[in-house]
């Protein structure tokens, strides 16, 4: 092996049954991740008892000794960017981030450059110890382009598979805020549909009955005419746009949505039953991006365990919109 690689020798303990060598690997090593693990045999880098092993499903049972070789981080393919973040919370495991409205989270088609990735890579340096071999950062979960808010990063694996697992088992807990057209009947309930691709518009979601189970809570902070309410979103998954289609099947989209909002001349008939004056109520139409902010996050911290929360007060544009809307 290389010498720079990183290697580890344990034995097999005793009392242990002949055991996938794919999942006995995740138990012995918890602060790698399964396809990180898997990734490593495929490439030659686990021996058991001196010979090389490339079968994810070979037994190994007690008494085998194994030695797994981990390479060193490799480096990632977008490029560190200086662009301003706004840091709420870092440590040497994670970080907490307000994203601006407009930032992309992760490089992809049409945005290469200028993303949350892009400007991690540079604020953390060489502090980035690497998420499945490849030397970045590790995004739990995203916010759209166009909603602000607070997410968590991950800088090395263990922290990353913590955070994902808090992720899946709800754990982690998200709350947004978002100005919503009309007022519902409830002032608590929740929206429990399943969430897929749009069958005919491919950049939408929609309730599909075959989709990934979604789940979403909410709760009427305020009303205004009876014509806009601002509410809290409590989501129980993390599904693509899930909060956007979630209001928008219950009648109450939000303001500022280009996919799913209320067409304009519905707007604009609202706002005049509502009266609202003419001049507030284009300006109100013409809001420029989905009135979505994720402003708490919470969570288990993945290596100290102390228990973490955040909130972000509501971006400058948002307020300027909440002064239209109560004027």
């Amino acid at each position: 092996m290389d010498e720079e690689y990183s290697a580890t020798i344990l034995s097999v303990p005793e009392g242990t049954p002949p055991t996938r060598l794919d999942k006995l690997l995740a138990t012995l090593y918890p602060d790698l991740s399964r396809s990180r693990l898997k990734s490593l045999i495929l490439d030659g880098n686990v021996e058991v008892s001196g010979h090389v092993l490339t079968d994810v499903s070979y037994k190994v049972g007690e008494g085998q000794e194994i030695t797994l070789s981990v390479p060193p981080a490799s480096d990632n393919t977008p490029q560190a960017q200086d662009i301003p973040l706004e840091i709420v919370y870092e440590d040497d495991d994670l970080l907490v981030v307000n994203k601006a409205v407009g930032m992309v989270v992760h490089p992809g088609a049409g945005n290469h450059a200028g993303t949350l990735v892009n400007a991690l890579l540079y604020h953390c340096g060489e502090s980035l110890s690497g998420i499945g071999g490849v030397k970045r950062p590790g995004i739990v979960h995203r916010l759209d382009k166009e909603t602000s808010g607070l997410l968590v990063v991950a800088k090395h694996e263990k922290a990353h598979q913590g955070l994902s697992d808090q992720l899946k088992d709800r754990t982690l807990s998200r709350i947004y805020t978002a100005f919503i057209w009309r007022v519902p009947t409830l002032i608590k309930g929740h929206v429990d549909a399943p969430i897929g691709r749009h069958p005919h518009h491919r950049l939408k979601m929609s309730i599909q009955r075959n989709g990934r189970d979604a789940l979403t809570h909410y709760h009427v902070q305020e009303t205004y005419r009876d014509a806009i309410t601002q509410v809290a979103c409590k989501l129980e998954s993390g599904r693509t746009h899930q909060i956007r289609v979630h209001m928008q099947s219950i009648k109450h989209p939000l303001i500022g949505d280009p996919l799913y909002g209320l067409p304009a001349q519905e707007q604009v008939a609202l706002l005049k039953k509502a009266g609202y004056e003419a001049d507030a109520a284009q300006k109100i139409v013409k809001f420029p991006r989905q009135a979505l902010h994720a402003s708490e996050i919470g969570f288990i911290h993945p290596i100290s365990g102390e228990e973490m929360r955040f909130k972000s007060d509501l971006p400058q544009d948002l307020l300027n919109l909440k002064s239209l809307i109560k004027s």
